[in-house]
């Protein structure tokens, strides 16, 4: 820390010159960099921020003089430059009032500055002193923790989000009054810690719904239990109220539980984009990101002026649910394609270039006609068959092609439904998706891009997933009577894999190709848009 003091005798008042740093953090797509506040009070009347500081940043002059008056503090009224450094890198929100409003504070002389130094500073001021929730709370008290801050003070509401990190002192706080006593050593603020293994641990199965709950739809659910096992992306196809959605909503609680890198990686995007819950540490269970087909493609993708996640990185390491597939616009759909290949999203503007993770499974549902009952067993379809195929053809055959299971869903019929029957629970079946899981974390063990059968490029699937002679008949002949295309190859492939590590089995059988091509009859070339 660095002081320079000058003193002058101007009309019988002493002029303080003097600079005083003080810390707070930039959020950068999901990591955080800490930035210098450096506030200099020289002789004039005005006041200066520097740095390229966005609007937010520009109006708290307001706020801070406010919140000091408000808690028996001055404002002085000399020439005050606040510099936000490093100055090529943008400063967005809100989160600085509080760094520049302590710094200000310490310059003018009004407290001491001996421990500004050891504390990272954040969030935003009310016009009386209190302090607002601030965005990115998780990333940045990771960078403190790295940047070897010996703490970090920010709202209280964020603070136990901030706690995940170890090693670091996480100091609430409620308004600016409790700040400027701590840091002049008259009062004391206990650090929130937490035992983030005992918190991840007793929240990772808080799921409030269970296959257990699904009457019928035995073929359904297994086709489900593929999916989770080895992370490929489905399509279920059927009329209005056969449980599609219902389905859907029930297949994060099937997936194997989140490691706790996972959950901080998770954690990171939602709290960078403010849909963490308020006084949560960590997200325990997996994301299921369900967005209307209203939705925008920067809303779905990510981006904007100040560019924010989309739903597609709101659901890494969870599911996203696309719900009336063909309903959704043509433009959403095909800007999803090259993150269901890369697993990221890059988000480039004219200042700036920002990297989001978007390792999802992509769960999709629709009619198979516009009146939704096309192939209905009890009621007809009024819609005709160009109709049908003008619907059908909504879904390009570039997107069709990155959903490995197809999957009919017909209704259910009123006995299963009225049975009194306990279906099987979501953690049998989770237990099998996990054994299959673990044979696909060994096979993989030596790749870095690879932790799943559906991850698999060519050159992997031809190494892994080889067949007998047999088994190249069958699937020649099905794809020949089905008039499958030949995009369905390697996806037939992958999944009769992921069935064999279902089974415990080292090579691919012939009933698992029969099976993998049963979850890929709605594959034609007549649904190619």
């Amino acid at each position: 820390m660095v002081f320079f003091y000058n003193f002058f005798i101007f009309k019988e008042t002493i002029v303080i010159h003097m600079l005083v740093k003080t810390f707070s953090s930039a959020v950068h797509g999901i990591e955080a960099t800490s930035i210098t506040v450096e506030v200099h009070i020289s002789t004039g009347t005005k006041y200066y921020i520097v740095g390229l500081p966005d609007n937010a940043i520009k109006e708290s002059w307001q706020r801070i003089e406010s919140a000091i008056a408000t808690i028996g503090f001055r404002m002085p009224r000399q020439k005050i430059v606040v510099n936000l450094a490093p100055a090529d890198i943008r400063k967005e929100g809100s989160a600085y009032d509080l760094s520049m409003a302590v710094g200000i504070l310490a310059a003018s002389g009004q407290m001491p500055d001996r421990l500004l130094s050891d504390y990272l500073i954040l969030g935003e001021l009310s016009l009386n002193g209190e302090i607002q929730p601030i965005k990115g709370a998780l990333p940045v008290a990771i960078q403190a923790q790295k940047d070897g801050f010996k703490g970090i003070m920010l709202p209280e509401v964020n603070a136990r989000e901030a706690a995940a990190v170890q090693h670091i002192d996480v100091l609430p706080v409620n308004n600016l009054k409790e700040i400027v006593s701590f840091l002049s050593e008259e009062e004391t603020i206990v650090p929130l810690r937490l035992n983030i293994q005992q918190e991840f641990l007793n929240h990772i199965n808080d799921y409030d719904v269970d296959f257990a709950d699904v009457k019928g739809q035995e073929n359904i659910k297994r086709a489900l239990e593929i999916a989770a096992a080895g992370g490929h992306n489905v399509i279920l196809i059927g009329p209005p109220g056969a449980g599609k959605t219902m389905l859907a909503k029930r297949l994060p609680t099937i997936l194997p539980p989140l490691t706790l890198e996972e959950s901080i990686e998770t954690t990171k995007i939602h709290s960078v984009a403010g849909q963490l819950r308020a006084q949560s540490a960590l997200m325990t269970i997996r994301p299921f990101r369900a967005p209307h087909h209203t939705i925008s493609d920067v809303a779905l993708v990510g981006g904007g002026s100040h560019p924010q996640p989309g739903e597609i990185s709101l659901a890494h390491h969870g599911v996203l649910f696309l719900d009336e597939l063909p309903e959704f616009k043509r433009t959403v759909l095909e800007v999803m394609r090259q993150p269901l290949e890369s697993r990221s999203i890059t988000i480039s503007r004219a200042r700036s270039s920002v990297d989001y993770p978007a390792s999802f499974m992509l769960i999709a549902a629709m009619n198979p006609c516009p009146c939704g009952y096309y192939n209905h067993p009890e009621k007809e379809c009024i819609c005709g068959s160009a109709v049908v195929q003008r619907y059908l053809s909504k879904i390009s055959g570039p997107l069709l092609d990155r959903i490995d299971l197809h999957v009919e869903v017909t209704p259910v019929e009123f006995n299963e439904l009225a049975s009194s029957r306990i279906s099987e629970p979501s953690t049998s079946i989770r237990a099998r998706v996990i054994l299959a899981r673990k044979a696909q974390e060994e096979r993989f063990f030596s790749s870095r891009a690879i932790h799943c059968n559906a991850q698999m490029g060519t050159k992997a699937v031809r190494d892994v997933c080889k067949i007998n002679e047999v088994g190249k008949r069958l699937l020649q002949a099905a794809m020949e009577k089905l008039n499958l295309s030949a995009r369905a190859y390697d996806r037939i492939l992958k999944v009769a894999r992921t069935i064999a590590d279902m089974e415990g089995v080292q090579d691919i059988q012939n009933h698992h190709i029969a099976e993998a091509i049963h979850f890929r009859s709605l594959d034609r070339e007549n649904w190619a848009g």
